[in-house]
């Protein structure tokens, strides 16, 4: 008989601790996970994945700053924890490419959201305070808070399941970076960094070691074949072509994203990526042609307020969707979202900033 309570007693307890979980989880504004097929949705997921890229390196360097693609996992590989490892801040302000921001009308403003949280593989990720503080102090002709445009994009959660898996207590500031002219993108820089240094400074925060920027971008969409009606494939796609398209991107790298970061190497990176006379279009086809140079112009800013130097950027690596062993991923219920053949592939370049 005390066998039979003391069972009641725990279905009970079981109960009542789902439904406060239940009522917790109605309460909070959680964004939830868009892409499921390219990226990790579980713990599961996340665990199996690790432990076929077989990362067993112990990184001792700590990034400030990092460009990381947002491609499908089994495309992208270790790519992403070999360049997401140094970021160990527990803070990370995310700038990402906003792929649909024609659909919304949204230009020449950064994108904020008003959600709490993030759903990740290993319980959902806060949106930390920093956030809402950085909104106060931004000007509203330069933002704007779009939590539809943030719902639908995925070039941010692409990376929170590698941060989360580094660290568990992960909070991020999450930024979408649509159409922008180059003089607002330094403008809204400018004060991006001054009011994220107040902060950093108010609050005896260590730029690096506490708060860090992360910036998603997938480098060239190549190909002359299901890009809607468009041709991305200015050298062609046999193998000579293919070839000076990977010389292409490798230029851009090294002109621009590494060693000392300067402003000019930065409106370097844009007369690259996005055409003279209209800046909504692409001259070489980086989908990060805005988060990349604004983020730079952020973090390049940010160093100099708070340590009187230059950013230093390090190459990690640069892959394509086509050129390497593909990560399986099939037996956890995942996939690809896009095809990767000479015709239709895509850039991966990693750079890490100290």
């Amino acid at each position: 008989m005390k066998r039979q309570y003391i069972y009641s007693f725990i279905l009970i307890f079981i109960f009542v601790i789902a439904c406060t979980q239940k009522q917790q989880n109605s309460e909070q504004n959680i964004r939830q996970v868009i892409d499921t097929i390219g990226f990790a949705k579980y713990d599961w997921q996340m665990d199996s994945i690790m432990k076929r890229l077989n990362i067993s390196k112990t990184y001792d360097k700590t990034w400030r700053i990092a460009i990381s693609p947002h491609d499908d996992y089994t495309y992208v590989g270790d790519l992403y924890p070999n360049t997401l490892h140094g970021l160990k801040a527990k803070t990370v302000v995310l700038f990402g490419v906003a792929h649909k921001a024609r659909n919304f009308n949204l230009e020449n403003k950064i994108i904020f959201d008003s959600y709490d949280s993030w759903s990740a593989p290993y319980g959902n990720v806060k949106v930390s305070y920093i956030r809402n503080e950085m909104i106060s102090k931004l000007p509203d002709s330069l933002h704007v808070i779009h939590d539809e445009m943030q719902s639908i994009e995925h070039s941010l959660e692409a990376l929170i399941p590698f941060l989360q898996y580094n660290n568990r207590d992960l909070e991020i500031i999450p930024v979408l970076v649509p159409y922008m002219t180059y003089e607002k993108m330094q403008q809204i820089a400018n004060s991006f960094s001054e009011a994220l240094a107040e902060i950093i400074v108010d609050n005896n925060l260590k730029w690096g070691e506490d708060i860090a920027i992360l910036i998603s971008t997938d480098a060239v969409h190549y190909g002359d074949d299901d890009w809607g009606d468009k041709n991305y494939a200015p050298y062609g796609t046999d193998s000579i072509g293919l070839l000076q398209a990977r010389n292409h991107e490798l230029e851009i790298i090294n002109n621009c994203l590494v060693g000392n970061i300067t402003n000019e190497k930065i409106k370097q990176f844009v007369n690259y990526t996005v055409q003279d006379l209209d800046y909504k279009e692409y001259k070489w086809t980086w989908c990060g042609r805005y988060s990349v140079p604004f983020g730079l112009l952020t973090a390049e800013k940010l160093n100099k307020e708070l340590n009187g130097n230059q950013l230093n950027g390090i190459f990690v690596r640069y892959s394509t969707s086509i050129d390497h062993p593909y990560l399986k991923v099939d037996d956890l219920g995942m996939g690809t979202t896009a095809p990767a053949t000479n015709n239709h592939w895509v850039g991966y370049a990693a750079v890490a900033y100290e």
